[in-house]
Order: C-alpha cells, then sequence, then structure tokens
C-alpha cells in the first residue's frame, strides 16, 4: 500500500491538478498522501481556468491549487510518481535517480500518454480529463 502518490507534468496547471485532484477524491479517508507538481512548473499559478471548471462538474474543488516545481525531497518522499507523458519518467529518472523504480505513466496499464491541453481548445482539455480519469481508475484497482 502506498502512503505518498505524486502526480508530475510540465506546468504544473492543466493535467497534474485534475489527477491530483481526482486521486484524493477517490482516496479520500484511506491516508495516502496525495501531490502534483511540474518539470518545468509555472511556480504559484493557479490551475487553468478550463481544468477548473471540468472538475467542477465533477464536483471536485481544484481552485485552491498553486503550481509548483519538481524537487529532491517531494521525489524522495513520494512512494509512487505518476507522470502523463513518458518523456515526463526518463526527465525525472535522469535528474532524480533516486526515482528510478517508483516513476510510472498514468496510462502506464493501458499504454497511453495524455498530451498536454495547455493552451489549447477546451476540447483538448476534455479529452486529457478523460485520459487522467481512465488512468486513475486503472490505478486504484492497484492502491
Amino acid at each position: 500500500m502506498f502512503k505518498s502518490i505524486l502526480v508530475v507534468c510540465v506546468g504544473n496547471i492543466c493535467r497534474s491538478p485534475m489527477a491530483e485532484g481526482l486521486f484524493r477524491a477517490k482516496l479520500g479517508g484511506r491516508g495516502i498522501d496525495v501531490s502534483s507538481a511540474g518539470i518545468g512548473a509555472l511556480v504559484g499559478k493557479e490551475a487553468d481556468p478550463t481544468a477548473v471548471e471540468l472538475m467542477e462538474q465533477r464536483g471536485i474543488d481544484i481552485s485552491f491549487h498553486r503550481a509548483r516545481q519538481l524537487d529532491r525531497a517531494q521525489v524522495r518522499s513520494s512512494e509512487l510518481i505518476l507522470v502523463m507523458e513518458a518523456w515526463h519518467r526518463q526527465e525525472i529518472e535522469q535528474h532524480f535517480p533516486m526515482a528510478r523504480g517508483r516513476v510510472y505513466t498514468l496510462g502506464h496499464w493501458e499504454q497511453f500518454d495524455i498530451p498536454d491541453p495547455y493552451r489549447k481548445p477546451r476540447e483538448a482539455f476534455e479529452l486529457a480529463l478523460k485520459a487522467i480519469e481512465q488512468g486513475v481508475e486503472a490505478w486504484m484497482e492497484r492502491l
């Protein structure tokens, strides 16, 4: 059983905040800490308004989210690190070798990446969120 999950994307304002929100909602009360960060985070920025709106439609509030840069302390303290694309895993393992064996794509079980909707139309966010929901469900079966 994992006690800490870190979800990572690039800017930490679109995909990883949505995934963090979904995991928190599904894991409530199970004692698992869920957080998110970005490889190239837009530090301090709020979650993208489209992401906030789509999550609100699901009854999940991510309006409080502020982007954080991925750092060594987060990597060390996280038992499971879930990324959106295969290259994120490579990037993390290159910069933080101690993460090897704990980094997987969110779509690992069904072998898919989740494309970045940043600065794209709402439809791109909807597609990304659908893939995120699919990935979260697959991981929930194994947590």
